[in-house]
């Protein structure tokens, strides 16, 4: 595999960035972290897969040093667990501006198992109504807000 590009992005705790994916473009990723914890998550949109609306999620650390690669035809997402985090990616095509998709990270019928993460699904995948177990409120931006379930997202 070829990567073209190298990306890092700085969160803090609570921050929950996902799930994406780009259409048209898809994009492999490895991922890993070099500054404080994640919980990183694929979800796959490969409509003939047998694996297909199933998830695998995987804590990353600075101590762990574990990377994780993301197949196109994945959504991605992670929430950042430390105080601060610092995560790198790889990727193997470059990102397009209008092919950015995504799907709602709490999607009931996928049935992601965010650690430390507490409270109720109201349809939709606005955060407001969840929090982390120690207090910290959820951080997304707008667009994250607006994903929908699975069954009316993309497939690959």
């Amino acid at each position: 595999m070829v990567f073209v590009q190298d990306n890092e992005s700085y969160s803090t705790k609570g921050v929950l960035r996902g799930l994406h994916f780009q259409k048209q473009y898809p994009q492999g990723k490895l991922v890993r972290v070099v500054k404080g914890s994640v919980f990183d998550v694929a979800v796959d949109l490969r409509a003939n897969s047998k694996t297909y609306g199933k998830w695998y999620g995987v804590e990353l650390t600075e101590e762990n040093h574990k990377q994780f690669y993301i197949s196109e035809g994945f959504a991605h997402g992670f929430l950042v667990l430390s105080d601060e985090a610092k995560f790198c990616y790889k990727v193997t095509d470059f990102w397009h501006q209008g092919d950015e998709s995504g799907l709602a990270w709490n999607d009931p019928e996928i049935g992601i198992e965010w650690p430390h993460l507490v409270g109720e699904y109201k349809g939709t995948a606005d955060p407001s109504s969840y929090k982390l177990d120690d207090g910290t409120g959820l951080s997304f931006s707008d667009k994250d807000k607006l994903w929908l379930p699975l069954k009316d997202t993309f497939k690959f």
